[in-house]
């Protein structure tokens, strides 16, 4: 009779343990935040981030109803605005920006002690690198420019945001892949090294389509490539022809940007957010237009598929600075293996 009645409880334990392993978990509480929100764009106003930011910021204040303030706070290639933000509180209110291989790279080139898995991603969109030349120059093609570089060693000037900066990983793997030098020219972001070229300060940059864009179509910059295996395509103007067209072994990676968010603030924040990003970001209607009219990649991502795309961009870059001897920390000492 014991023997029974102890038989029916443990049956009675197990179905209701059942039943309780099938119940879905608690939903996690919506975060309502009841001050502004800070988003430090890392580099000078105009540039890629800044562009994309303050798009978004928009489309997060209608969802959370709070307002976005977009802070610009430039310098030592990005590194000064992001340390701040791992040195605010934690508690959801301060958040970086920029570019994926940005963040994934800062520890390989010693500007920040920070890798990937300290942030949870939430991105946008995607940009490619675009190398142009003042229009007053002789160079016509891309060919014609590797030709010059490989004539004139380490003396072509090419304009960026510095070192870890997309420009700079672009003008690093273009001479990589052509086997050429050239003089670097750093700037504080992208839009002023754009302007560098404009003024013919510098004869290229190798800044992002987003940051040409407006130069091209006044034909104050001439496109002669896109660091891409396809062609660039910008509203109302004619394709960018793809770098692989010069260059076929040329190794191309997608360059997400987005929002970071450091590890350690609520739970709630980084789940209303994930709620935002897969039911408005995606289908936002604002980052669509921005992404047709200035020749980005629309493609909003989040969690570790975020992470997943993402990667190989930060992959690249690492190992870009290891090969051309820029790297302070081997890639493979911080989780980034060869690719």
């Amino acid at each position: 009779m014991a023997g029974s009645i102890v038989s029916r409880a443990a049956i009675a334990g197990f179905v209701l343990g059942a039943v309780s392993l099938s119940l879905p978990a608690p939903a996690q509480a919506e975060w309502k935040p009841t001050k502004p929100i800070t988003i430090v764009v890392p580099w000078a106003a105009g540039g890629s981030t800044d562009q994309v930011i303050r798009v978004t910021a928009s489309e997060l204040e209608n969802a959370l109803g709070q307002k976005v303030v977009v802070v610009n706070q430039p310098g030592a290639s990005g590194s000064i605005g992001t340390k701040s933000v791992l040195e605010a509180a934690k508690d959801g209110y301060t958040w970086a920006s920029g570019a994926a291989k940005d963040v994934g790279t800062y520890a390989v080139s010693g500007l920040l002690d920070t890798k990937m898995d300290d942030w949870h991603f939430y991105l946008t969109v995607a940009n490619q690198s675009v190398v142009s030349v003042n229009p007053n120059s002789p160079y016509k093609t891309l060919k014609e420019l590797i030709d010059a570089m490989k004539a004139k060693p380490g003396q072509i000037s090419i304009a960026t945001a510095g070192v870890n900066s997309s420009g700079h990983f672009g003008s690093e793997a273009l001479a990589r892949g052509a086997g050429v030098t050239y003089k670097h020219v750093s700037y504080d972001g992208g839009n002023p090294a754009v302007i560098a070229t404009v003024s013919g300060e510098t004869e290229v940059t190798t800044q992002l389509g987003v940051e040409q864009v407006e130069m091209i179509r006044a034909k104050r910059l001439r496109p002669l490539a896109v660091l891409a295996d396809k062609p660039l395509e910008i509203e109302g103007m004619a394709p960018i022809e793809p770098v692989t067209k010069t260059l076929p072994n040329f190794r191309t990676e997608t360059n997400y940007f987005g929002i970071f968010v450091p590890k350690g603030v609520p739970a709630e924040v980084t789940a209303t957010l994930d709620k935002i990003w897969a039911e408005k970001m995606k289908n936002s209607a604002a980052l669509k237009k921005y992404a047709t009219e200035k020749g980005a990649l629309f493609d909003p991502q989040y969690g570790e598929a975020a992470k997943k795309a993402a990667f190989p961009a930060i992959q690249g870059a690492a190992w870009i600075l290891q090969e051309g001897g820029k790297a302070k920390v081997s890639p493979d000492t911080v989780g980034i293996p060869k690719p």
